[in-house]
């Protein structure tokens, strides 16, 4: 509230967003002249709308006009919004840049600048864009950086755009940065067998919303699409995905109709998401910070969680590093099947639990109920139902039957297909014979012994006839060995 540069580093779920964004609105002055008077700078898109709705809920009775910047969505919704004035905008670092580079956002008049989830902001990654977004707001101004985790190199780095920080902990010095309620358990897993762990993982007592964080985003829509496969209500949220499919997704988390959300670090960072019960680390984490991210998502606000950690062979010295740093005491895992008896016990699965979902479990909407609000604006169907049901079917066009196709040798078959003609000849009236039988005269057959089959008949009499006046057709013979009475040609 003094207005002085600060570091505020609190575990994961306990209103951080709030802790920086009440005194920021309690210090806006409205009605303003429409420049950005504070700008909040997050590293996710997922994490830039949650913060907006959060600062527009808390400031909806003070008139703050809040805008959220960020790609994968047009441009000219967000510049006419900027022309209209805003107050408070929160945004991503890319887009951020775009819009004050074309003079679209004035950044001259920001009194309060915020870095969410600080330590990502100044990795390797982002840090030249925030140097330039650091050039563009005033030198008098309150900034303030915020985050679950905050090595020492951040901090040292944080000082030097920062004038005289607070460094504030909203916990004490030896404590650990994840929640003694979140229950933790880490399996030394097969890859092969993981997707068969996770489904009985999934089948636990009491689960109810649960997160799966994989580290490749190739990995998370195979894992996502194998549950779907098994009956789950599954989703995925990774950065191969549009916009559109990625908000779909989490709004489908939240509201419950998909009750297994499978993605990468994109949503480990910030997202708030009620009663999540169980968190699954489908790979080991790549270090400490992003381990106490993931399983962030879960014990929040004083509830009770469950996180679950499969580490591979070749990953066991990556997760003893983890434990020893976090000081988890956890430095072997336990090898473990989908069969383990200890598994079960845990995790409190019920005996005989498979790896497909019963029929009779599987209640979930998914996906397919959720209308998707991307540029297109259509409801897009999927070819299975995200519980597991078959989707409504579509008629498949019809092909035409064919007959049979048969060999014959010896040409039998044209045998038969002259005598099937002199029967239909024969039956038919006698206007019609002629023709039909003219039809089929034309036909050209081959046998097998070069002979033509010997026929009878009206259709055979009228070719006769048709032959009487045109010349007879040259047949090519074989030519007679020569010998000594036959004087050899001249050819």
């Amino acid at each position: 509230m003094a207005g002085d540069d600060l570091i505020g580093q609190a575990r994961t779920g306990m209103g951080k967003t709030l802790g920086f964004g009440v005194p920021l609105l309690h210090r806006v002055q409205v009605p303003g002249d429409g420049t950005p008077q504070v700008l909040v700078v997050v590293p996710t898109r997922e994490l830039c709308i949650q913060v907006a709705n959060d600062l527009k809920g808390a400031g909806k009775h003070l008139g703050i006009r809040t805008l959220a910047i960020y790609g994968g969505r047009p441009y000219e919704p967000q510049i006419e919004a900027l022309r209209k004035g805003i107050d408070v905008v929160i945004g991503t670092p890319g887009r951020l840049l775009d819009l004050a580079e074309q003079q679209h956002l004035v950044l001259g008049k920001v009194r309060g600048l915020v870095l969410d989830e600080a330590d990502e902001m100044l990795d390797l990654g982002f840090l030249p864009d925030i140097e330039r977004i650091l050039r563009m707001v005033p030198d008098e101004r309150q900034t303030m950086l915020f985050s679950a985790t905050m090595p020492g190199p951040i901090i040292t780095l944080a000082r030097t755009f920062l004038k005289q920080p607070t460094h504030i902990r909203a916990e004490e010095n030896d404590a650990s940065a994840i929640h003694e309620r979140t229950t933790q358990f880490v399996y030394r897993a097969h890859s092969m067998d993981k997707p068969e762990v996770i489904a009985r993982v999934l089948q636990a007592k009491d689960r109810g919303l649960t997160m799966i964080f994989s580290r490749t985003k190739r990995t998370a829509q195979k894992v996502a699409d194998d549950l779907v496969e098994r009956g789950f209500a599954a989703a995925a949220v990774h950065g191969d995905l549009g916009q559109g499919a990625r908000e779909q997704a989490l709004r489908a988390f939240r509201s419950g109709k998909v009750d297994v959300l499978v993605a990468t670090d994109v949503a480990a960072r910030g997202i708030d998401i009620d009663d999540v019960t169980h968190v699954i680390n489908y790979q080991c984490p790549d270090d400490e910070k992003t381990y106490v991210h993931r399983i962030g998502r879960t014990g929040r606000a004083g509830r009770t969680g469950v996180a679950v950690t499969l580490v591979d062979w070749d990953e066991e010295p990556r997760w003893k590093l983890i434990s020893d740093t976090l000081g988890l005491d956890k430095p072997e895992p336990v090898e473990t099947y989908s069969s383990s008896k200890h598994l079960f016990e845990d995790l409190g699965i019920p005996e005989g639990t498979t790896g497909r979902l019963p029929l009779a479990d599987r209640t979930r909407a998914g996906l397919a109920a959720e209308e998707e609000e991307d540029l297109g604006g259509k409801k897009r169907g999927r070819g299975r139902g995200r519980a597991g049901e078959p989707a409504a079917e579509e008629e498949a066009p019809r092909k035409r039957a064919r007959a049979p196709r048969k060999r014959t040798r010896g040409g039998s078959r044209a045998a038969e297909a002259i005598e099937a003609a002199d029967k239909a000849a024969e039956t038919s009236s006698s206007e019609e014979a002629p023709a039909a039988a003219e039809g089929r005269s034309r036909t050209r057959r081959r046998t097998r012994s070069g002979n033509a089959p010997e026929a009878t008949g009206p259709a055979v009499e009228k070719e006769a006839g048709d032959n009487a006046e045109r010349p007879a057709r040259r047949r090519r013979r074989r030519r007679p060995a020569a010998t000594s009475d036959t004087p050899a040609s001249a050819d």
